[in-house]
């Protein structure tokens, strides 16, 4: 009994070892042996299937992440559309190599990063080492190629250390060798290389040095501003300003100052046509740099005769500027510098604009002219209108200096004095619209007339009766306010408005537009007939001896026939009668835009509307 247990015992244990080799080809390499055992098999495998992509990329995450953001060697066109297992096979032993690939011949352009210049010729074990790594997880990892970045300072050192704006070195440098920095510009730095300044060595300015006990060199924050920065001064501060104003980057000796020299620096201002003579008609050549401009220091600007001759002889004093300028000395004899205030005339607004010779016609300036008012030099533009007891008021009174006579200083207040005073629209319309002649396209201001068809045409005249339009007054019926507005009183008439005809316009049934784009209109003998200016609905159903009286049935305050009584015509309502529509009986006769309706039946037996 004991042995023909143990005989099975060594059968099924025969059995399991013989099964299990069949489902594990062999072990696990050293990366996933701790998922070696047939309990682990479905972490990559699908009962019944191969292994899958998605349960490599489930572990492999940091792969996925790549593939997804399309970065990458598996992203490349060379392993997209390939399973895992094709490269990265499994099950052949602890020592395995997952990762194999010939590095000498492998094409690098399709992780994303083409290897150039020195790239080319370098050991891959150079560049993916995990110094140069940033993610912990990844460092870790032995003989890895991921979480390697494309930038330079991954694995180079910032020679600059951090000076420097940008960290893209491939703005300045290639590939192929460090130094020189051959894609550098040094024109489109702030400070273009001209003259001299493109055959210096670089050194010069750019001067090597240590730092953090590094060489280094510094290229950014530069001093350029002034040639001072990096040149010593010869004139020892006597003369300021830039040095581009006298000289060129091409030689320092080559004098450029004329015309460019902001001489506005020292103490002389140039104007007119000292801005055109040379330098060296004032100045003394000299070769001595710490001399030369120094030789016309503290001459005051308004002292002309320190350099000029007086012509007056003194008479006039030193200050010429007061009648002439440094444009041309001649023809500055229009007097615009003078002081004309220091006369018995000051000259205000308008005045100090004219030309001298405007008034001084003969240009003798001493000689005395009359200005007790201003009719002594202008014409007056009113040819006396306004003359009152043989006087003529001053222009001053309407106009003024400042503004001068397009503009009128006679306002609604002064407006108010006149006979007519302004109120309403007439206050806000412009001063021409009334006082401009159309036929000579002068101002008028005398005779105006106060009535309002004196100025404004009268479309009423002929069609309204004396008695409602007295002597053509059309403040009878509107006002200054708006010409639409309308105050007329109807119940002076023969025909009081009552209901709805109060709510409606007085143009409504007094004025008929025409095609023309004129219009008739209608107040003298207006017939108060509803059917003059009503639509008759019922035609002639309701005429008595030729006219149709509306009022009858109808009231003004709604179209509802609330005055019509049936109960007194031919066939009075009853019972069930009383409650239907009217059109249930009164059928449309015609069936149009202006529909009309049979009122007058004849036949009033049942048998005529009912079947």
């Amino acid at each position: 009994m004991k042995n023909k247990f143990i005989h099975s015992i060594a059968i099924f244990l025969l059995f399991v070892i013989n099964s299990y080799s069949q489902i594990s080809p062999g072990d696990l390499t050293k990366a996933h042996a701790e998922f070696e055992g047939m309990s682990n098999c479905t972490l990559c495998h699908e009962l019944g299937e191969k292994v899958t992509n998605e349960k490599c990329l489930d572990c492999h995450d940091n792969i996925q992440s790549l593939i997804t953001n399309k970065r990458g060697y598996h992203n490349s066109t060379d392993v997209k559309n390939k399973d895992c297992f094709q490269c990265h096979s499994e099950h052949h032993g602890r020592k395995f190599e997952m990762v194999r690939f010939d590095e000498d011949n492998f094409n690098h352009k399709l992780t994303g990063y083409k290897l150039d210049g020195k790239h080319e010729t370098i050991d891959c074990k150079k560049c993916h080492v995990a110094d140069f790594i940033e993610n912990k997880e990844i460092k870790k990892r032995p003989n890895t190629f991921l979480g390697l970045e494309t930038k330079c300072l991954t694995c180079h050192d910032d020679y600059h250390q951090k000076t420097l704006s940008s960290n893209d070195c491939t703005k300045c440098h290639t590939t192929k060798e460090f130094s020189p920095a051959s894609k550098f510009d040094h024109n489109e730095s702030g400070f273009k290389l001209k003259g001299k300044h493109e055959t210096v060595d670089c050194k010069k300015c750019h001067e090597l040095t240590q730092k953090n006990g590094k060489d280094f060199q510094k290229f950014n924050n530069t001093p350029f501003n002034d040639c001072k920065s990096c040149h010593d001064n010869p004139h020892n501060e006597k003369i300021t300003g830039n040095c581009t104003q006298c000289h060129t980057e091409e030689s320092f000796s080559i004098f450029k100052g004329r015309g460019k020299f902001n001489h506005n620096t020292t103490n002389f201002t140039l104007k007119g046509k000292h801005k055109q003579i040379d330098c060296f008609s004032c100045h003394t050549k000299t070769s001595n740099p710490t001399l030369v401009f120094q030789d016309k220091k503290n001459i005051n600007e308004t002292n002309c005769i320190e350099c000029h001759t007086d012509t007056h002889e003194g008479k006039l004093g030193n200050d010429c500027i007061k009648c002439h300028s440094e444009n041309n000395f001649v023809s500055s004899k229009t007097m615009k510098a003078f002081d004309h205030n220091l006369s018995d005339f000051s000259l205000e607004g308008k005045h100090t604009e004219v030309d001298c010779k405007k008034c001084h016609e003969y240009g003798k300036f001493t000689d005395a002219l009359e200005y007790s008012s201003c009719t002594s030099c202008h014409t007056d533009y009113h040819e006396g209108e306004f003359i009152k007891n043989n006087t003529s008021p001053d222009c001053s009174t309407c106009h003024s200096l400042e503004s001068g006579f397009e503009t009128s200083l006679f306002g609604l207040e002064q407006h108010e004095l006149t006979q007519f005073p302004l109120d309403g629209a007439h206050s806000a319309t412009p001063c021409f619209a009334c006082h401009v002649n159309e036929e000579d396209d002068k101002w008028r201001f005398k005779d105006k007339g106060n009535t309002c068809v004196e100025c404004h045409e009268d479309i009423h005249e002929n069609y309204i009766t004396n008695t409602y339009y007295p002597e053509n007054n059309c403040s009878t019926c509107h006002t200054n306010e708006t010409w639409n507005s309308v105050t007329f009183n109807h119940n002076n008439t023969t025909w009081a408005l009552e209901g709805k005809h109060l709510e409606t316009a007085c143009k409504d049934c007094h004025i008929t537009a025409t095609e023309e784009n004129s219009f008739i209109q209608k107040f003298k003998n207006l017939d108060s007939n509803c059917t003059n200016c009503h639509e008759n609905k019922h035609e002639n159903q309701f005429e008595i001896n030729g006219e149709t009286n509306c009022v009858r049935c109808h009231i003004y305050e709604s179209w509802v026939p609330e005055k019509f009584d049936h109960n007194t015509t031919a066939f009075p309502l009853e019972g069930k009668h009383a409650k239907i529509e009217c059109s249930q009986c009164h059928i449309a006769a015609i069936e149009t835009e202006n529909t009309s309706f049979n009122y007058k039946i004849k036949k009033h037996q049942c048998i005529d509307c009912h079947q």
